[in-house]
This record gives C-alpha cells, sequence and structure tokens, in this order.
C-alpha cells in the first residue's frame, strides 16, 4: 500500500518506519528541510531505540523516503496519517493549527480518493473539522473528490515505541466509512496474525479514548506519589504498599511506582488539553485538576528533601546529578522534573555536574551553555568533589554503581533518590545518607 505520513516527529517517524518494514510504500513529508536532511543522510531527529536502524533498512529497501514538496506528498499515498504536533496552548488547550494546515493542504492538492487519518493526539471534534478544512479547500478549487476521515490514536511509549507499534496490545480506529474501516483493517492485518487487535468505534469514541488512556496512567502516577509521602510521614514503606495492592488484579502493577513526578509529551499536555475540552462542555473533571496539582508539587519534593539537610542557601555547593531525561530510554525533556530541579537548585546558588546516557546534548540545548551546569560522560565523573547525588531518572546504568567509589567521590555521602533504585536498609549500610521517595518504614 502507498503512504503517506505529515510529520516526522516522534509520531510520524515511527510510524512511517514502522509500517514501512511490513512492506508498505511510505512518503514522510515535514516542512523543516533540515529535518528532512538529517533523514536523507542516515540520521534521525530523535532518539528511540531500534527506530535509526529500522529508518536506514527500509530507506535502503526503497520503501521508505522523505520530502518536503507537498503537492507530491498528497499525490503519494491513497491513505493520508496526520502526524503533526498539537502543542499545549497558554489556557491548556490543544494547537490543531498544525493539524488543520495539513488537512488544507490535502483538500488543494488530491486528485483521488483519500483516506486521511488523525494519528496526532487531537480534541474530541478534530475529525469534523479536518473534515471541514478538506471540503472547503476543495470547494474553493471548484471540484469535487471522494474522501474519508479515521481517527487512529497512537499509544506509544517514549522508549518502547517501535516495539509498541510492531507488537501493539490493541489498535483504536474511529470512522464512520466502511471504506476506511476495510483499508485500515488491510493495513493493520501485519500487525495482529496472532489474534484481533482492532477496537473500532465512531470516531468521537476514539478521540476521547486516547485522552482517557493517558489521563488514567498519570491518575495513577499522581495517587502513588502522594500515598509514598504519605506512607513517609506515617513511617510506612511505597514499596511495600505498592506490591501489596498491586495483587489485586483489579490494579495491577503498571504505573504504581512512586517517584518524583511525570513528563514528558503527553501526560501533561494531555491532561490540560482533557480538561480544557471538560471545561469547554461545562463538565468539571475535579480528579484531573488534582493530578495535575499533585504532579506540580510532587516536582519540588527532591528539592524540599535536600533544603531540609542542606539547608536553603546553596551558594558555593556543587551537586551531582543523575538523569535529566523525563524517563529513560529517550532524550525528551519535555517537563522533565529534572529541568525543575535544576532551576530550584541554581535559583538557590549551587552548581549542577549531571550526566545522562541520552539527554546531554537536549539538556543543553534547553538550559543553555551557563557556568552552573556542568555536563559529564561518566556518571562517577558527576560525583568528584560533589557536595551530594540527585537521582532523577531510572535508567538501567545507575542501578547498580560501585558505592564504595561513590563514597569515595562524594564529599559527604548523601543521596536523594527521585526513582527509588536502592533499598534504603543496604544504602544505610555502606555507610550512606539516603532520601527515597516514601519509603519511610525501612
Amino acid at each position: 500500500m502507498k503512504l503517506t505520513v505529515v510529520g516526522t516527529g516522534y509520531v510520524g517517524l515511527v510510524t512511517g518506519a514502522c509500517l514501512a518494514e511490513v512492506g508498505n510504500d511510505v512518503l514522510c513529508l515535514d516542512l523543516d528541510a533540515a529535518k528532512i536532511a538529517t533523514l536523507e543522510a542516515g540520521g534521525i531527529p530523535i532518539y528511540e531505540p531500534g527506530l535509526q536502524e529500522m529508518v536506514q533498512r527500509n530507506v535502503a529497501a526503497g520503501r521508505l523516503s522523505f520530502t518536503t514538496d507537498v503537492a507530491r506528498a498528497v499525490n503519494f499515498g491513497e491513505v493520508q496519517f496526520i502526524a503533526v504536533g498539537t502543542p499545549p496552548e497558554e489556557d491548556g488547550s490543544a494547537d490543531l493549527s498544525h493539524v488543520l494546515a495539513a488537512a488544507q493542504s490535502i483538500g488543494e492538492h488530491m486528485t483521488g480518493f483519500r483516506l486521511v487519518v488523525d494519528k496526532s493526539t487531537v480534541p474530541v471534534g478534530t475529525a469534523d473539522k479536518v473534515r471541514e478544512t478538506i471540503d472547503d479547500a476543495l470547494r474553493a478549487r471548484g471540484t469535487k473528490h471522494e474522501f474519508a476521515v479515521a481517527s487512529n490514536p497512537e499509544f506509544l511509549k517514549e522508549g518502547a515505541a517501535v516495539e509498541d507499534f510492531m507488537k501493539p496490545d490493541r489498535i483504536v480506529i474511529g470512522t464512520d466509512s466502511d471504506r476506511a474501516t476495510q483499508i485500515l483493517r488491510e493495513l493493520y492485518a501485519p500487525f495482529q496474525r496472532n489474534h484481533e487487535r482492532l477496537v473500532l468505534m465512531d470516531i468521537r469514541s476514539a478521540e476521547l479514548t486516547k485522552y482517557a488512556a493517558n489521563a488514567m496512567l498519570a491518575t495513577r502516577i499522581s495517587f502513588m506519589n502522594e500515598m509514598a509521602n504519605l506512607a513517609e510521614r506515617l513511617g510506612a514503606d511505597i514499596e511495600q504498599v505498592r506490591k501489596g495492592i498491586g495483587a489485586d488484579p483489579r490494579i495491577g502493577y503498571h504505573f504504581l511506582y512512586a517517584g518524583c513526578g511525570y513528563g514528558g509529551s503527553c501526560f501533561p499536555k494531555d491532561v490540560r488539553a482533557l480538561r480544557h475540552t471538560a471545561q469547554e462542555s461545562d463538565v468539571p473533571l475535579r480528579v484531573l485538576e488534582a493530578v495535575d496539582l499533585a504532579n506540580a508539587a510532587q516536582k519540588q519534593v527532591l528539592v524540599n528533601k535536600l533544603v531540609a539537610r542542606l539547608g536553603n542557601d546553596l551558594a558555593g555547593m556543587r551537586l551531582a546529578m543523575w538523569g535529566l531525561a523525563f524517563k529513560p530510554g529517550t532524550d525528551d525533556m519535555r517537563e522533565a522534573p529534572a529541568s525543575e530541579v535544576l532551576e530550584a537548585l541554581w535559583s538557590r546558588g549551587a552548581s549542577v555536574v549531571a550526566h545522562d546516557p541520552s539527554a546531554m546534548a537536549e539538556a543543553r540545548r534547553v538550559h543553555g551553555v551557563r557556568a552552573d551546569f556542568t555536563l559529564v560522560d561518566d556518571p562517577m565523573a558527576a560525583l568528584e568533589d560533589a557536595d551530594a547525588l540527585l537521582i532523577l531518572t531510572e535508567w538501567k546504568v545507575f542501578r547498580s554503581p560501585n558505592f564504595e567509589a561513590m563514597k569515595r567521590s562524594l564529599k559527604q555521602p548523601l543521596v536523594f533518590d527521585g526513582r527509588n533504585l536502592f533499598e534504603p536498609q543496604k544504602m544505610r549500610e555502606l555507610g550512606f545518607e539516603y532520601f527515597p521517595i516514601g519509603r519511610g518504614g525501612v
């Protein structure tokens, strides 16, 4: 099948590469010439395990190509995936300008039937706007072409996106067109040979499903973080609580880890966008308001612990930081807890020496070159002469360090662990002052 993917960001590039991997001919469109040049040269603009190799393999096979030519892209694929960004507006709503611009271009250049598939995370009702935009563009041209619109939201985890696409747990499709259903069923057949994974529904339900899924996961995280704060005050251990409630099959173990808050491009944005949609419909989502507030507070918990131990004036102190990305397996720092912690430490006069396996270039882009921010290639090098270590991301490489070397490198053996990587009792036995999240009972 010939497919066009509009957008070569996180969702678009993964979608295009994975669909090419199963034999489709895919053309990815992006108006950013520099990004297209990077892709054509064999690079990729994001870090995602396994993605670069897949892109290079399918480019070499002739199944995956890239362009900035809008007319060429619209006339290439019968199926047009819209996978552009929907950044948040100041009021929390999703900015649909890129989505509707893509729809406008399709309407202006299409010469035959097109199935337009919203892959971006968009508010309920966006498919209607896409349809209206295409209709208006065709009317302005004085021509008529049949087309259909479908919602096919992505459920990709950063750091595991390729695997999630190739082995999906569900494929949600919202459409009111039998022709669209048949095309998408054929397109996704290679991904569900083991058993049926298609979940068919109306368009508005599909649009809401994506937001509801991310809001539910964010809710679990904020709930466990608040339970962790309470457990710490009561002398209980959140890890034992996690195991106790996770054993209930109605709850399960996923997304029950306490920490220093969630970040990234999805959960914060989608929780706020869903709240905005609800407000416009005069349906207050009080739970999600609390989720958002709890997460904002949780990003300060590690700083509060450090200030309680070292004082509010950190002038002259050198602090080590392990982890900058919002989660392991990515270089994404959008709304990462590390960024808020950095700003809080700098505002109190501290300097920071940090290491992250993938996000250091992104950290430099986000925070710039500054005298109080040093990036090092070795996590142990960050500890040299540091007054304390703060752990913000649970990269595997941080889980089994040389503890004796850590003690020798740090000025004082202080570890503030925002991801609960180590066992408190073991850390005390090794001579560390250890400050995890919610582990008051051990």
